[in-house]
């Protein structure tokens, strides 16, 4: 994996492929566009992929400190600020239209922590204060309006009444509660610590990474429990390689945010074990398969689920120095390059591609949850683990 590929996979792929869509009339950035690479100027914006679009373009300028992606930045934040924010209720919306008119005023957990990791990678880049206190006023309207005696909940109305959390219910479940609502939520306290080292963030980023010890890790398994009811009793039998991989880093992350040893300690054994095991079981010619539902092996590989592969298998290698993880961060980055990243002239990467590397056509290049932060990301952590 030669880091001059990666930067220009980030550079003169990625990057001018999200810079392109941007919506200069309306504000933001369009919403969609398909595999035949059609834009929709239309398409309703999902406000998960504008709080994406803010965390790329601001941390692409604190890499590599070029004026346009701050811009970039700049108007995603814009967009957000003015558009996505319920200034009456609290939260952001699900989406709005294409003009920035609420279009799905539904709040979730989830949706809200990409709007803090968002507007506090914003701040970091830019030094604004508004984009900060933004992100302050959004946690604290996450722990005033969706703990419950349980933990977080996830699904409400516009005025926060619980409402079915089927934005994240998948695999034929309705459910309550997910891990990746607490894993993104993780993410965006970790991002918000690092943005102003608020102490009572801290106390709940701590109390996340012990519901993910001590709810969510079966250590039976070496596996992230995945979907749960209210009161966390498990629903289905689920087992989501993608976000197993993904967990590894971003919790290892937090640790060395809080600078605690102990909770350090605990979690490198839990994610090099983890590793280990996505290793062992989901990595196949050459990619990582996607999830198991009971006893059945989704083998297509999607886009996300090998960007965090390779920063995953590289933060195992980084902790334990062992070779297999090395070796398998680079053969993802090539299967990438060979079959996930799309070559046509204004492509960008597939959804999805079948086990046999044929692109699933029927998915979109970009769109509410098809985004730069997971690609881009991985490009960024390549660079970043490289110059240190």
């Amino acid at each position: 994996m030669l880091i001059n590929d990666v930067k220009r996979e980030l550079t003169e792929h990625i990057a001018p492929f999200w810079a392109a869509l941007e919506d200069k009339e309306n504000g933001g950035f369009y919403g969609y566009v398909g595999y035949d690479l059609k834009l929709d100027k239309k398409a309703d914006k999902g406000v998960i992929l504008h709080s994406r679009i803010l965390w790329f373009f601001s941390n692409c300028y604190r890499l590599l400190g070029e004026q346009e992606y701050l811009r970039l930045a700049t108007h995603a934040y814009n967009f957000i600020k003015d558009h996505c924010v319920d200034r009456q209720f609290g939260g952001v919306y699900w989406l709005t239209d294409y003009k920035g008119q609420p279009a799905d005023d539904m709040k979730h957990t989830y949706n809200i922590a990409f709007a803090i990791y968002a507007l506090s990678a914003y701040y970091r880049a830019s030094g604004n204060p508004e984009a900060l206190a933004l992100a302050e006023e959004l946690f604290e309207q996450v722990e005033e309006k969706t703990p419950d005696e349980y933990g977080y909940g996830e699904a409400f109305t516009r005025n926060w009444e619980p409402a079915v959390n089927e934005a994240l219910s998948e695999n034929g479940l309705t459910v309550e509660k997910t891990m990746n609502t607490v894993l993104h939520l993780i993410e965006a306290y970790t991002e918000l610590y690092l943005a102003g080292e608020n102490g009572k963030v801290a106390d709940r980023l701590k109390f996340l990474l012990s519901q993910m010890s001590d709810i969510i890790y079966d250590p039976e398994r070496t596996a992230l429990r995945v979907f749960f009811d209210s009161k966390f009793n498990v629903m289905g039998d689920i087992h989501s390689y993608g976000h197993d991989i993904e967990a590894t880093w971003l919790v290892d992350r937090a640790c060395d945010a809080l600078d605690d040893k102990e909770l350090t300690e605990k979690f490198r054994k839990i994610d090099l074990a983890i590793a280990e095991n996505i290793l062992s079981i989901a990595f196949e010619n050459g990619a990582l398969n996607n999830e198991r539902d009971g006893d059945k092996i989704d083998k297509k590989r999607v886009w996300w689920v090998q960007a965090e592969a390779v920063v995953g298998f590289i933060n195992a290698y980084g902790h334990s120095g062992e070779e297999k993880f090395l070796k398998a961060a680079n053969s993802i980055w090539e299967y990438i390059m060979a079959n996930v990243s799309d070559k046509r002239p204004g492509g960008e990467w597939y959804s999805e591609v079948s086990f046999e590397g044929k692109p699933h056509d029927w998915k979109e290049e970009a769109g509410p949850w098809k985004c730069p932060y997971h690609n881009g990301r991985m490009c960024m952590e390549i660079i970043k683990r490289s110059i240190h």
